[in-house]
């Protein structure tokens, strides 16, 4: 016996079709470089308990990721944000 045909077979969209494309996130805050000095950027990537967010979280490229990570730690370093959240 013959296979019947399939009908009303819908074929699932391929695991990149269904991401969004990724924006420059800092590039819509308004910011051509990271600064360890312009605390209030950088308070837009800690959470409300003073950890730095993560990349999934914040939006930003692993190279972003890593020069924001770098300020936020040179600004605690030198007093500009606190080194926890607030009390």
């Amino acid at each position: 016996m013959a296979a019947k045909p399939r009908k009303n077979v819908r074929k699932r969209p391929a695991a990149n079709e269904l991401k969004k494309p990724r924006r420059n996130r800092l590039a819509a805050l308004g910011a051509t470089t990271v600064d360890y000095k312009d605390v209030q950027l950088l308070r837009t990537f800690i959470s409300e308990r003073g950890k730095i967010r993560s990349r999934s979280i914040t939006g930003l490229t692993a190279q972003q990721q890593r020069r924001v990570a770098a300020a936020i730690k040179n600004a605690r370093e030198m007093a500009l944000l606190p080194v926890s959240g607030p009390r």
